[in-house]
């Protein structure tokens, strides 16, 4: 029996680490694997196609890649994924900006197209949806293993009765606010946003549009090495500082344990699929 096929378009808005790049791919190939396997363990099985391209325009920092026109994505792409990135989601560089301008036209444009986004995908789809991108009060980072609590929504999301997820975390920069038709004119008054989990650090640790929107503030596909190659890079490109030592060393001591990214891959493509319609 043919499987029947979810077909994505992953915009990656940053590069791995080099060693990270050798052995397992970019973030595009990394993601593409974890949604692979989430489309075996469906019921049916699912089928996943991935399309990959590099966005971020920095030539000063190696960087040459572009944003797509609308039109020239195709029009069997059932879904677009952002991910994360060094980069920061309220930023005014122009890239940034055309990413924004994307989201908007295809949202309003192509209203069967769902939308995620991990980390700054989850900033920058909230940015442009309305709600407030900033850094978190005394630019403190949220590093490495973290354990985050599920609200009601969260649970339905992930099938599960259990109160907490576990994720790997790499970020400083947090959504603050909720958009809502009120922020922006894509959002309809009858359309419910929802946060399905929070820290202690950020409160809006995702957000879920019915048939819309499913965004992650953690990551799911960081694995030991990478955490502690992307800390690296950050410490590397200075925005990591001395005063962030004690987040760093923690980083590196809980790096190896399990993390739910798998589990944050299987509910995202349920929603990419329609299967979380009545979920709202």
């Amino acid at each position: 029996m043919k499987r029947e096929t979810v077909r994505m378009l992953v915009l990656e808005t940053d590069e791995t680490h080099p060693k990270t790049m050798r052995e397992i791919g970019g973030f595009g190939e990394i993601i593409d694997r974890f949604f692979t396997h989430a489309g075996d363990s469906h019921d049916p099985p699912l089928g996943t196609e991935t399309e990959m391209h590099f966005v971020v325009d920095d030539p000063e920092n190696g960087h040459h890649g572009h944003v797509p026109l609308a039109s020239e994505i195709p029009s069997d792409i059932h879904a677009i994924l952002i991910t994360g990135s060094m980069y920061d989601a309220h930023g005014n560089d122009p890239w940034i900006q055309e990413l924004c301008g994307l989201i908007t036209e295809l949202w309003q444009t192509r209203p069967e197209m769902k939308f995620a986004g991990i980390c700054f995908g989850h900033q920058l789809l909230a940015r442009t949806l309305g709600a407030s991108v900033e850094a978190t009060p005394g630019e403190q980072w949220e590093l490495a293993h973290t354990t985050m609590d599920l609200t009601y929504i969260g649970k339905k999301l992930f099938k599960t009765d259990d109160k907490v997820l576990e994720v790997h975390q790499m970020h400083q920069d947090q959504v603050t606010t909720v958009p809502s038709h009120e922020t922006t004119t894509l959002l309809q008054p009858d359309q419910n946003v929802h946060v399905w989990a929070s820290t202690e650090h950020t409160k809006i640790q995702g957000l879920y549009i019915r048939d819309r929107l499913f965004s992650s503030q953690g990551h799911l596909g960081l694995n030991a090495k990478m955490v502690k190659r992307q800390v690296e890079m950050r410490i590397q490109a200075g925005v990591i500082k001395e005063k962030d030592r004690e987040e760093v060393e923690y980083a590196n001591e809980t790096a190896h344990l399990e993390h739910d990214g798998d589990i944050i891959a299987a509910a995202i493509l349920r929603f990419f699929y329609g299967d979380d319609h009545d979920v709202d």
